[in-house]
């Protein structure tokens, strides 16, 4: 179905989105910080990227600018999912060009239907 790049600083949080991602027979690699997120998207484009706010380095929100701002990473779609779950943060995160903002923990059902509308 396609393949992902999640973005998050926690082990736990890598863990159940990578199993909710295979669940979708999705393949998945994974990055610790923003950093290593943009430097694995200078190797492969991936169909959807999981993206953390709270990351040490750059913040999910400036990874985000840059993916959008990107010539071969700006239609990839960005799922936002973080613990800053405020109507000021989805707003923020959907500003700067998320296409989905999911707060943790994150809702399987809300999550697996937003994967699929996402990914074509």
């Amino acid at each position: 179905m396609g393949n992902a790049l999640i973005v998050d600083d926690s082990s736990t949080e890598r863990k159940i989105l990578l199993g909710y991602l295979q669940e979708l027979g999705i393949t998945v690699t994974t990055a610790e910080s923003g950093e290593e997120a943009l430097d694995k998207l200078t190797d492969v484009i991936p169909d959807l990227i999981i993206l953390d706010v709270v990351l040490p380095g750059k913040s999910g929100f400036e990874i985000c600018r840059e993916i959008k701002a990107g010539a071969t990473t700006a239609k990839v779609p960005v799922i936002i999912c973080s613990t800053k779950g405020s109507e000021m943060d989805k707003f923020w995160g959907m500003k700067q060009g998320a296409d989905a903002y999911i707060p943790k923990p994150v809702d399987k059902d809300e999550f697996f239907s937003t994967v699929k509308k996402l990914i074509k």
